[in-house]
Order: structure tokens, then sequence, then C-alpha cells
């Protein structure tokens, strides 16, 4: 495969870990391990094992497309290359090549050698990319930006939390992908999972004890290999390939939000990030695309039904299952591919993430400090109450828009007209005790908010974050 329509993992480790030849290499390491294990248990020759490893050392002595042609005739690429295997090994050992399995022991487990090799690279870009966001986060910690809801201003917020809910989101899919890759194991069980012929080509003994016994060999297999032994074969169980699928869409996912979020934000009007070297156009030569973002998000996008297609061969027959198997291959290497490539666009985006605080600053002035409209209303309810505190800055927040004035300006001739209003309505033998409006109102608070300093601290957006330093520090202590 060229890769002319994947850019996304067009040279990642991925692509060379998940390609016909690596699978093919994978198929030949579990075969030769088989047999190794088979001669670590008593069951063959190490002589013959010795053998079938040296043939199988090198894929590139095999036809692939040849393989794979052939592979029509029994439904799986295991049978010709068993046969290809055999004419090439001596004949003292060609007897123990694939002794005992069924073609299902070998593509399983040379899907999960596959997993392996494609996961270990995908675990060091996450690695990467935590530590590019660790680094963003701890410098930005208290870089105001506008938070947005539905696309609209809500309230102020911090790069520094944004980013270190990116990395906390990286932590977490590292964590699913270290836990699969910790657990990956091998497949062992014969053609209905119960390991007969292992037995009956071990003289029929049911009880050899200790490792010299078949059901030592199943151990053997898995150390050759460095996978994990499962405690039963897993042929219609399809645990190994269902958390692999859940781990590689939550990881495509995890980094797809980041993505996201850094194509938005470096849209032309918006501009508060930008990509170290974007791409460019073939058209326009002032374009500089979030190329990493887009491709990252375009693996997202897809890895969801890959892995539904994954968890819906959790449904296989009997003990060994028409159809259900042979529709993991391709989606289990296209999520490989897509997550690892991701990974590795990811920690390339976040190493070159140009950061923009001065248009960040910007922004949060746009609607004329409407942003904190929010803090606004803590602090007028307890002094109008809520109805009375909604109305009126209901109303600020109306002229704030209309006549293109900043919300403390607007405030402060509102407050000061209320506050004349209340004096003038109050009769004098109605009078409250002094600094106390009618109806509850505290007329002095009232006043003292119409400083225009105390105005401009309250509508000041800088001054509305939160806890969000406190948030990102705490992220940042998860290691």
């Amino acid at each position: 495969m060229s890769g002319l329509f994947s850019p996304g993992c067009a040279g990642s480790a991925a692509e060379e870990a998940t390609g016909d030849l690596a699978f093919l290499q994978a198929l030949l390491d579990a075969e030769a391990a088989l047999t190794r294990a088979q001669a670590a248990v008593g069951l063959a020759p190490s002589e013959a094992a010795a053998a079938v490893t040296r043939a199988a050392a090198d894929a590139t002595r095999f036809d692939t497309r040849g393989i794979a042609l052939r592979a029509r005739e029994g439904g799986n690429p295991v049978i010709p290359l068993v046969a290809d295997l055999t004419a090439v090994v001596p004949a003292d050992a060609a007897p123990y090549v694939h002794r005992g399995a069924t073609s299902q022991d070998i593509l399983d487990t040379a899907l999960m050698l596959v997993a392996a090799r494609t996961l270990d690279p995908l675990l060091t870009d996450l690695s990467r990319t935590e530590r590019a966001l660790a680094r963003l986060a701890s410098r930005h910690r208290d870089t105001v930006l506008p938070g947005r809801t539905l696309t609209q201003h809500a309230v102020p917020t911090t790069f520094g939390l944004k980013a270190a809910g990116w990395r906390s989101l990286v932590l977490d899919a590292r964590d699913r992908v270290a836990g699969v890759r910790a657990a990956l194991p091998v497949q062992l069980g014969g053609a209905a999972g119960t390991l007969a012929a292992f037995q009956a080509y071990g003289g029929g003994e049911p009880g050899v004890p200790g490792e010299r016994g078949v059901q030592g060999l199943v151990a053997a297999f898995a150390r050759e290999l460095a996978l994990v032994e499962p405690l039963l074969p897993w042929h219609t169980l399809r645990t190994p390939v269902a958390d692999l699928a859940a781990a590689l869409a939550f990881t495509a996912g995890a980094l797809g939000k980041a993505a996201v979020d850094v194509a938005t934000l470096s849209r032309t009007e918006i501009g508060e990030l930008s990509e170290g070297s974007g791409g460019g156009s073939s058209a326009m030569p002032h374009k500089a695309n979030p190329v990493r973002a887009t491709l990252i998000t375009a693996a997202a996008r897809r890895a969801p039904a890959l892995a539904a297609t994954l968890l819906g061969s959790l449904a296989a027959e009997d003990e060994r299952p028409t159809g259900a198997w042979h529709a993991e291959w391709e989606p289990l290497r296209d999520l490989l591919r897509l997550a690892g490539g991701a990974a590795r666009d990811a920690a390339e985006m976040t190493e070159g993430l140009r950061v923009h605080p001065d248009v960040m600053r910007e922004h949060l002035d746009l609607t004329g400090g409407l942003i904190v409209s929010e803090r606004l209303v803590a602090v007028f309810t307890p002094l109008l109450g809520r109805a009375l505190a909604k109305r009126l800055l209901g109303e600020a927040a109306r002229r704030t828009r209309v006549e293109g004035r900043t919300l403390a300006e607007v405030l402060g001739e509102i407050l000061a007209d209320f506050g004349e209003s209340l004096s003038d309505e109050a009769a004098p033998e109605e009078a409250a005790p002094e600094g106390v409006a009618p109806e509850g109102v505290d007329l002095a608070a009232l006043v003292a908010l119409c400083d225009p300093t105390r105005l401009s601290d309250l509508t000041d957006p800088t001054r509305y974050t939160g806890s969000a330093g406190t948030l990102t520090d705490r992220a940042l202590e998860r290691r």
C-alpha cells in the first residue's frame, strides 16, 4: 500500500508495523514460536524448531501477493503460508510446521503481535504529546481567553486550563492503551479450543505434569513472543480485540478533541492559535492550513465506525465463527494505523503549537464586558433581589450591544439613574433608615458600585477566571 489516500498514517511507525509484509512476518513469527514452544515442552525436536525459525526469519522470501490470492481458497492467508513454509524447511522439520494448530491460532496471535509492535511507538508519541501539553499548560496557566459554549463567548477561561484538559484526555488514552498493550495474549486452542491435537501428538497422556505437558505449551508459546498467556482459548471470546478497538477509538477521539479546538482557534477571524508549520494550498499562496489538526480530526471521525465493527464481532457463534472473525482483520489494521498516525501528528502539532495571547486578550473585549455578565448577576442579586437584578442587567446588556459602548459605562449610568429614582420615590415620612432604600435595596452599596474604578474591575475579564489556575495546577500533578 502506497498510502496515497491515507496521509494521516503515511510514513508513520504505525504504517510500517501494519503493512502486508509486517503482517506476513508476524504470521511467520507465530509459526516459528509455536514450534519452539513445542520443543520446549517436549512435543517437537529442538532441531526442527531451529529449522522452522530460520526459514521464517525473513518474510521477503515469500510471495505476499501470491499468498493473498491463494487465501481465497480457504478464507485466510495462514493456509497457503503454511504450505509455503513447509516447502522451504528441511524434510525432517516439515511435520512440525503448524502441528496441532488451527489457522485462527496463528492469525489471532499475529494480530496481537502486530498490535504490540504498533502500540509501542504509539505510546511514545502519546508521551511526547503529553509533555508538550504540560509545558503549554504551565506556561499559559494565567493566559486568559474567551470560553465558548455553543459557538458563542460564555465566560473567560485560561489557555492553561484548556491545554491541561487536552493533556488529561491524552493521559486517559495512554492509560487505556498501556493497559491493553500489557494484556495482549497469544491464541492457542486447536481446532475447537480444546488443545486436543497437541495432547494427541504428545502421546495422549492427559496427566503429563508441569512444563513438559500440554498445559505448559500455551505458557511457553506466550514466553516466546513476549505476549500474555490467556486463561482460555478466545476463538469466540473476543475480549482482546474488543478492548483493543475501544482503546484505539478512544485515543483517536481524545486526540481529536485537541485537534478540533486547534483548528477552530486557528481560523483567520479568530487566530488565537496557529500550527508551527501550517500546510499550503495548491491555489492560494497565502494559506497556512492547520494540517496536523485536520489529519487528526479525520482519524477521530473514522475510528468509531471501525470500532463498532470490531465490537459487533463479539457476537460470534459456535467455537469458531463464520464471518465474525474475518470481519475483524481490516478494521483492526485501519484502527491501528489511524490511532498511530494521529498520535504521531498530535506530537508534532502540540510541540510546534504557537499561542497568541495578545489576540486572546483582544477577543475578551469584543463584547464590551458582557462576557462577565454571570459575575454581575452574582454581585447584584443580593443587593436588588433576583428579578430586579435580572431586569437591570438585561437592560444594561441591551444598551451595551446597541450603543457600542462598554458594559461598565452603561452600567454606571443605569445605576446612577436607578439610585436617584429610588431616592426620589421615597417620601420623607416613609423614609427608611439612612443608607437603605425601600424594599430592602441597599442603596449605599449601589452607590458604591457606581464608582468607575469599581465597575471597571467588576467587568474586567481577566479578573473572572474562577479556579482555572488551581484546576490547571491540580491537573498537572497527574503523571
